[in-house]
Protein backbone atom coordinates (compact mmCIF):
# COMPACT_ATOMS: atom_id res chain seq x y z
CA UNK A 1 0.00 0.00 0.00
CA UNK A 2 1.59 3.57 -1.22
CA UNK A 3 2.00 5.96 1.43
CA UNK A 4 -0.24 8.58 2.25
CA UNK A 5 1.99 11.64 2.28
CA UNK A 6 -0.22 13.88 -0.18
CA UNK A 7 -2.09 16.44 1.77
CA UNK A 8 -5.50 17.41 -0.15
CA UNK A 9 -7.60 19.68 1.05
CA UNK A 10 -9.74 23.19 0.33
CA UNK A 11 -9.81 26.26 1.74
CA UNK A 12 -11.87 29.48 1.67
CA UNK A 13 -12.16 32.69 3.40
CA UNK A 14 -15.23 33.51 5.63
CA UNK A 15 -16.25 36.22 7.46
CA UNK A 16 -16.04 36.29 11.34
CA UNK A 17 -19.78 35.46 11.33
CA UNK A 18 -19.48 32.36 9.43
CA UNK A 19 -16.62 31.31 11.62
CA UNK A 20 -19.21 31.77 14.80
CA UNK A 21 -21.58 29.65 12.67
CA UNK A 22 -18.93 27.25 11.49
CA UNK A 23 -17.99 26.67 15.00
CA UNK A 24 -21.13 26.24 16.01
CA UNK A 25 -22.12 23.69 13.80
CA UNK A 26 -18.53 21.57 14.04
CA UNK A 27 -18.86 21.51 18.15
CA UNK A 28 -22.64 19.92 17.58
CA UNK A 29 -21.70 17.96 14.53
CA UNK A 30 -18.17 16.85 14.85
CA UNK A 31 -15.62 15.68 17.05
CA UNK A 32 -13.36 18.52 18.92
CA UNK A 33 -9.67 17.63 18.51
CA UNK A 34 -8.10 20.56 19.77
CA UNK A 35 -7.85 24.26 20.22
CA UNK A 36 -3.74 25.43 19.31
CA UNK A 37 -2.16 28.54 19.06
CA UNK A 38 0.59 28.24 15.94
CA UNK A 39 3.40 30.75 15.59
CA UNK A 40 4.69 29.47 11.63
CA UNK A 41 7.81 31.17 9.92
CA UNK A 42 7.63 30.27 5.77
CA UNK A 43 11.47 30.54 4.69
CA UNK A 44 12.09 31.22 1.00
CA UNK A 45 8.57 30.14 0.15
CA UNK A 46 9.73 28.97 -3.49
CA UNK A 47 10.42 25.91 -1.18
CA UNK A 48 7.74 26.03 1.33
CA UNK A 49 10.22 25.17 3.80
CA UNK A 50 8.35 25.99 7.34
CA UNK A 51 8.96 26.05 10.93
CA UNK A 52 6.24 26.41 13.78
CA UNK A 53 5.71 26.40 17.52
CA UNK A 54 2.28 24.96 18.63
CA UNK A 55 0.77 24.51 22.03
CA UNK A 56 2.36 21.17 22.13
CA UNK A 57 5.41 21.30 19.66
CA UNK A 58 7.79 22.83 17.08
CA UNK A 59 8.14 21.54 13.68
CA UNK A 60 10.11 21.71 10.33
CA UNK A 61 8.39 20.82 7.42
CA UNK A 62 8.56 20.64 3.85
CA UNK A 63 5.38 20.95 1.29
CA UNK A 64 6.09 20.31 -2.20
CA UNK A 65 4.45 22.86 -4.58
CA UNK A 66 2.80 26.16 -4.02
CA UNK A 67 1.19 27.91 -0.87
CA UNK A 68 -1.98 27.18 -2.10
CA UNK A 69 -2.16 24.11 -4.19
CA UNK A 70 -4.61 21.84 -3.35
CA UNK A 71 -2.30 18.71 -3.59
CA UNK A 72 1.12 18.82 -1.54
CA UNK A 73 3.73 16.21 -0.73
CA UNK A 74 4.28 17.00 3.00
CA UNK A 75 7.11 15.83 5.13
CA UNK A 76 7.53 16.72 8.44
CA UNK A 77 10.06 16.60 11.87
CA UNK A 78 8.08 16.87 15.14
CA UNK A 79 10.18 18.06 17.88
CA UNK A 80 9.64 19.49 21.25
CA UNK A 81 8.50 23.15 21.68
CA UNK A 82 11.44 24.25 22.92
CA UNK A 83 13.48 23.49 20.30
CA UNK A 84 11.92 26.31 18.03
CA UNK A 85 14.55 28.71 18.17
CA UNK A 86 17.16 26.00 18.05
CA UNK A 87 15.52 25.05 14.71
CA UNK A 88 15.27 29.10 13.34
CA UNK A 89 18.97 29.36 14.47
CA UNK A 90 19.82 25.93 11.33
CA UNK A 91 18.05 27.51 9.23
CA UNK A 92 19.55 30.72 9.66
CA UNK A 93 22.93 28.85 9.62
CA UNK A 94 22.33 27.15 6.24
CA UNK A 95 21.25 30.75 4.49
CA UNK A 96 17.29 30.83 5.39
CA UNK A 97 15.70 33.76 6.66
CA UNK A 98 12.12 33.79 7.63
CA UNK A 99 10.01 36.18 4.77
CA UNK A 100 6.96 36.00 6.54
CA UNK A 101 5.58 34.89 9.98
CA UNK A 102 1.99 34.25 11.04
CA UNK A 103 0.04 33.93 14.46
CA UNK A 104 -3.14 31.87 13.90
CA UNK A 105 -5.63 30.29 16.37
CA UNK A 106 -7.06 27.07 15.38
CA UNK A 107 -9.95 25.05 16.52
CA UNK A 108 -9.46 21.58 14.54
CA UNK A 109 -12.47 18.69 14.33
CA UNK A 110 -12.64 15.47 12.93
CA UNK A 111 -16.08 15.58 11.35
CA UNK A 112 -16.69 11.99 9.52
CA UNK A 113 -12.68 11.32 8.62
CA UNK A 114 -12.11 14.78 7.36
CA UNK A 115 -10.05 17.20 9.54
CA UNK A 116 -11.61 20.60 9.75
CA UNK A 117 -9.44 23.14 10.83
CA UNK A 118 -11.30 26.67 11.79
CA UNK A 119 -8.78 29.55 11.92
CA UNK A 120 -8.39 32.95 12.61
CA UNK A 121 -4.79 34.42 11.30
CA UNK A 122 -3.82 37.42 12.95
CA UNK A 123 -4.01 40.28 10.16
CA UNK A 124 -5.09 37.82 7.25
CA UNK A 125 -8.27 36.70 8.41
CA UNK A 126 -10.66 33.86 8.98
CA UNK A 127 -10.40 30.54 6.71
CA UNK A 128 -11.82 26.90 6.95
CA UNK A 129 -10.00 24.33 5.71
CA UNK A 130 -11.38 20.81 5.02
CA UNK A 131 -8.27 18.69 4.35
CA UNK A 132 -7.84 14.13 4.16
CA UNK A 133 -4.35 12.71 3.43
CA UNK A 134 -4.07 10.71 0.55
CA UNK A 135 -1.91 8.78 -2.10
CA UNK A 136 -1.23 9.91 -5.35
CA UNK A 137 -3.38 7.52 -7.09
CA UNK A 138 -6.69 8.57 -4.73
CA UNK A 139 -6.04 12.26 -4.61
CA UNK A 140 -8.41 13.77 -7.13
CA UNK A 141 -11.07 11.29 -5.06
CA UNK A 142 -9.94 13.24 -2.50
CA UNK A 143 -10.52 16.49 -3.27
CA UNK A 144 -13.74 15.95 -5.46
CA UNK A 145 -15.16 14.85 -2.05
CA UNK A 146 -13.74 18.03 -0.01
CA UNK A 147 -15.12 20.23 -2.21
CA UNK A 148 -18.53 18.77 -2.26
CA UNK A 149 -18.62 18.77 1.56
CA UNK A 150 -18.08 22.50 1.42
CA UNK A 151 -20.45 23.00 -1.43
CA UNK A 152 -22.99 21.50 1.22
CA UNK A 153 -22.70 24.59 3.32
CA UNK A 154 -23.25 26.49 -0.06
CA UNK A 155 -20.07 28.77 0.35
CA UNK A 156 -17.83 29.11 -2.38
CA UNK A 157 -14.34 27.68 -2.11
CA UNK A 158 -12.03 30.83 -2.58
CA UNK A 159 -10.11 30.72 -5.62
CA UNK A 160 -6.30 30.45 -5.62
CA UNK A 161 -5.70 33.75 -7.34
CA UNK A 162 -7.35 35.41 -4.65
CA UNK A 163 -5.74 33.74 -2.17
CA UNK A 164 -2.27 34.57 -3.81
CA UNK A 165 -3.46 37.78 -4.01
CA UNK A 166 -3.59 37.96 0.09
CA UNK A 167 -1.14 36.03 0.58
CA UNK A 168 1.31 38.69 -1.34
CA UNK A 169 -0.49 41.58 0.38
CA UNK A 170 0.15 39.75 3.76
CA UNK A 171 3.89 38.81 2.40
CA UNK A 172 4.04 42.59 1.85
CA UNK A 173 2.54 44.31 5.40
CA UNK A 174 2.91 40.86 7.99
CA UNK A 175 5.12 43.20 10.76
CA UNK A 176 2.54 45.94 10.28
CA UNK A 177 -0.79 43.78 10.38
CA UNK A 178 0.41 41.11 13.27
CA UNK A 179 2.26 44.38 14.92
CA UNK A 180 5.48 41.60 15.97
CA UNK A 181 8.21 42.95 17.48
CA UNK A 182 11.20 41.73 15.98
Amino acid sequence: MADENIEVEVQTFISEEKYDQFLEFFNENAIFIKEDFQETYYFDENSNLRIQRNNDCAKLWHKSGNVHDEFMEEVEIITKREDFELLERFLNKLGHTAKIKWLRDRKEFNWDGIKVSLDYTRGYGYILELEKMGTDEDKEIILKELKQKLNEFNIPITSKEEFNKRFNDYKKNWRELIEYDN
